[in-house]
């Protein structure tokens, strides 16, 4: 069973940094798969912030252009999102996504809050 768990959430200040990080486990290749951080925010849709393609290609949502990088480490089944510049607006659960195939797999979520 293929399972990915978030960590690296919490509280930070305008101007903050957090470094989220996402691990798999299971019987997975994890160097197939496509690998995306979303999030969502209370009322709203859920939107894609991130992705990483099994290759490296980056892409980034408008909103955090500059200021976020996605990063994957296939030797420890890891995803990473360092944000930096954080704002009020990046106020959400954060989730990561693995994809191939047909297949989708999620996280459970991390909350990010920045506030003052």
């Amino acid at each position: 069973q293929v399972e990915f768990v978030e960590s690296g959430g919490g509280l930070v200040q305008p101007g903050g940094s957090l470094r989220l990080s996402c691990a798999a486990s299971g019987s997975i290749f994890f160097r197939d798969y496509s690998l995306g951080w979303y999030r969502q925010a209370p009322g709203k849709q859920r939107e894609l912030v991130a992705s990483i393609t099994r290759g490296g290609s980056t892409n980034y949502a408008d909103s955090v252009k500059g200021r976020f990088t996605i990063s994957r480490d296939n030797a420890k089944n890891t995803v990473h999102l360092q944000m930096n510049s954080l704002k009020p607006e990046d106020t959400a659960v954060y989730s990561c996504n693995g994809h191939i195939g047909s297949a989708d797999y999620w996280g459970q979520g991390t909350q990010v809050t920045v506030s003052s």
